[in-house]
């Protein structure tokens, strides 16, 4: 635990001024947003959500053009967010894996019925995904490092999706024909995020993930998302489901370096 801390510890102290900046941002809005929708309504809170993806976005984007190089950063969040977009597409038009998927109007832009922001939303969360991944698979080794590699990141991204989903249907930017049984979300779904998140790991491939940064973003949204369902959205349930399961990414992590 204590090489674990010293981890995050590091990377806070090693970041440079303009990924600081849009870190600390980050914060500050998604911790606004129970504000914004009180004094302004609906409407801002959702440009407000949609602010704090484009920052946390852009943090991840900077961590990893460090860490890979322009086409590197480029060749990887583009392939994340053109098969997440196709995916979306399959999904609202045939139901599978998910189920019965619609986006309503209040997110925009769209394109096929898809909001711009769910694909960014994905790019935003499947490289801290993968970072904790690393840490837990990193002592395997030979012909199973990489099934390892693609299962784990597939299960710490779908942890995230417990708070996201249920969060989507409160907010009316989802909705599930039937209504699903987790707080509007058909269990199914989660199943489809297990193995959409998995393909398309495997499609992109990344090598040398940097860690510390982006367990951090982990780290932080699995704090943040737990006050915003259980203190402002009145989702308890899915508030602990979500904080148990990327919690347990994170111990599984820390227990990881002790090794």
């Amino acid at each position: 635990m204590i090489k674990f801390i010293s981890l995050l510890r590091k990377s806070i102290l090693g970041l440079e001024r303009y990924p600081r900046f849009l870190l600390f941002a980050w914060l500050v809005v998604m911790l606004s947003l129970p504000l914004l929708r009180s004094v302004f309504g609906q409407r801002t809170l959702l440009q407000g959500l949609a602010l704090a993806v484009l920052l946390q976005l852009g943090f991840i984007l900077n961590v990893l053009y460090k860490a890979w190089g322009w086409w590197g950063m480029l060749r990887t969040s583009v392939g994340v967010v053109l098969l997440t977009w196709v995916i979306q597409a399959i999904v609202i038009r045939s139901g599978l894996p998910y189920g019965n998927l619609h986006y309503t109007s209040s997110l925009q832009p769209q394109v096929l019925e898809v909001p711009i922001l769910i694909p960014l939303a994905w790019m935003m969360m499947l490289p801290p995904a993968w970072a904790v991944a690393k840490l837990i698979t990193h002592k395997i080794s030979g012909c199973l490092m990489r099934i390892a590699f693609i299962a784990v990141s597939a299960l710490v991204f779908t942890a995230w999706g417990f708070y996201f989903d249920p969060l989507m249907v409160k907010l009316d930017i989802m909705t599930w024909i039937p209504v699903g049984g987790f707080y509007g979300t058909p269990w199914l779904n989660y199943l489809g995020w297990l193995l959409v998140s998995g393909v398309i790991t495997f499609g992109v491939a990344p090598k040398r993930i940097p860690g510390g940064a982006l367990i951090l973003v982990y780290g932080l949204t699995w704090i943040i998302g737990f006050l915003l369902l259980i203190l402002f959205q009145a989702l308890p349930v899915p508030a602990l489901v979500g904080f148990c399961l990327m919690g347990g990414a994170l111990l599984c992590a820390s227990i990881a370096t002790r090794k």
